[in-house]
């Protein structure tokens, strides 16, 4: 079919890319979703089931530890089977999961479930970014870059808005309907050029790079610098794994994994994943449901305030104002909880919880959210983008399950307060970190940046900067 239609340039050029984005986004709502499944279901599972509060934080605990087992394995099937294929395949096991969960007659059926779920997520979470790192070009890369985190929260919002009408059960066939349209979309997309590259197959990236720029852009000029770029690597040589520990790598590996670190360790999926329980703990004035939802929409909406300023202010300017907003918020809500703990009076105060945690949850979803995903698939190196991103994202999920697990253990070490009072100082650290270590990239080709954190002498020619038009 030929359009007729006359649309400006860029979207011209942009308008099958945001088709891919769209598909991969789909993904990210799965996860959102089974991120999101823990607040409503634990509410309801005490009603058909036998469940001990160990338990429950197994049920909350065990996805993150299977996303690590999926990060691990997700890297070499990125670079082997390739990004589409790999990202087209975890729709089966998703689906299975989801309905190993609906159709659970006992604890251990639910564990299950949530191994499967949670080793998709991993597989997934590296997947992500680095497909649309190398099929987005530099002038949309953040705002389209940060779709699939917009999605993953609309799929947290999706569990708790949903959650509040169906039990733990029907929410979970819910989750089993989602990878259907996913799969569908992803069938859709291309295979990414650099991947092609990489296997020697330079015809087939022509062909995904044309479908993915627009039948009337001229491709010759990216085309050139996919090819100069994966004939650098190739000269380099070297087990991919193994050029990890090399010095030329290491500063990209260590700004990807202490953007994780600082992600996790600000506590958000502690929250996320125990909204409905801290606002019962907190004896605040609003409906713990409630507030569940509002601070779902807040995760929603945050997301998407961050993609329309994110190429304009930049990666470094966002996460300067998440870690500010977040460290502030922590500093309160603890000091709330403190002053309960110690028998002050603070009835006439039941809104502060619900208003620290809106704007603590904002602040994490303008920045520390977001970003590290997007700059997971800019910053690594091609020549070890897969076993990078691999190690990143398993590092990533490690923290995660580290901070679920082991929340209300901490908790009743160290009180309420005092937890919250140590994410707040994570939270200053990585500030500093930021400030000092993480580059901008707004702008910027994968190879500007590569040359620029590896030291690289491969030319980038200043054309790149502009956008052609071919038409």
């Amino acid at each position: 079919m030929v359009f007729k239609i006359r649309i400006p340039s860029l979207l011209d050029r942009s308008i099958n890319v945001l088709l891919a984005a769209f598909a991969v986004s789909m993904g990210s709502l799965i996860v959102g979703f089974s991120s999101g499944y823990t607040s409503p279901a634990l509410q309801t599972m005490n009603g058909t089931l036998e469940i001990t509060n160990e338990e429950k934080t197994w049920v909350g605990g065990l996805m993150p530890l299977a996303a690590l087992i999926g990060g691990i394995a997700g890297g070499p099937l990125i670079e082997y089977i390739g990004r589409k294929l790999t990202i087209m395949t975890v729709a089966v096991p998703f689906f299975i999961g989801w309905m190993l969960i609906a159709t659970a007659y006992n604890v251990a059926m639910i564990f299950v479930g949530r191994v499967f779920c949670g080793v998709c997520v991993g597989i997934v979470s590296l997947a992500f970014p680095v497909y649309l790192g190398e099929t987005i070009q530099p002038e949309i890369r953040g705002a389209l870059g940060l779709l699939p985190t917009a999605f993953g929260n609309t799929g947290i919002l999706l569990a708790f808005f949903v959650g509040t009408y169906l039990d733990w059960s029907k929410l979970a066939y819910f989750g089993a309907a989602l990878p259907v349209p996913f799969f569908l979309l992803m069938i859709l997309t291309p295979e990414t050029p650099r991947w092609f590259v990489a296997k020697g197959r330079v015809e087939d990236a022509r062909r995904a790079l044309q479908w993915l720029r627009g039948k009337n852009y001229n491709i010759d000029r990216e085309m050139r610098d996919l090819t100069r770029s994966q004939a650098e690597s190739d000269r380099t040589g070297g087990n991919a794994f193994g050029q990890l520990a090399t010095l030329k790598y290491m500063p990209a590996i260590l700004i990807s994994l202490g953007l994780m670190l600082f992600q996790q360790l600000s506590g958000i999926n502690a929250v996320i994943f125990y909204a409905a329980s801290i606002f019962k703990m907190s004896g605040s004035s609003v409906d713990e449901n409630l507030s569940s939802i509002i601070i779902g929409i807040v995760n929603f909406v945050s997301t998407f305030i961050a993609t329309v300023l994110i190429d304009r202010l930049g990666r470094k300017m966002l996460l300067y104002i998440s870690s500010v907003s977040m460290i502030t918020t922590l500093v309160v809500l603890g000091s709330y909880f403190y002053l309960k703990d110690t028998h002050v009076d603070v009835s006439s105060f039941g809104w502060v919880p619900l208003a620290c945690l809106v704007i603590y949850v904002l602040g994490f979803s303008i920045g520390f959210g977001p970003i590290p995903w997007l700059m997971l698939g800019e910053i690594l190196p091609s020549k070890i983008r897969g076993s990078a991103a691999s190690l990143a994202t398993a590092f990533n999920w490690t923290c995660t399950f580290i901070v679920t697990k082991t929340f209300h253990n901490i908790i009743e070490a160290i009180k309420m307060y005092g937890t919250i009072w140590m994410f707040a100082v994570i939270c200053v650290i990585g500030l500093l970190f930021v400030i000092f270590f993480v580059p901008e990239t707004r702008g910027k080709s994968l190879e500007e940046i590569e040359k620029k954190l590896t030291g690289g002498s491969r030319k980038i020619r200043n054309s790149n900067k502009q956008p052609q038009s071919g038409c």
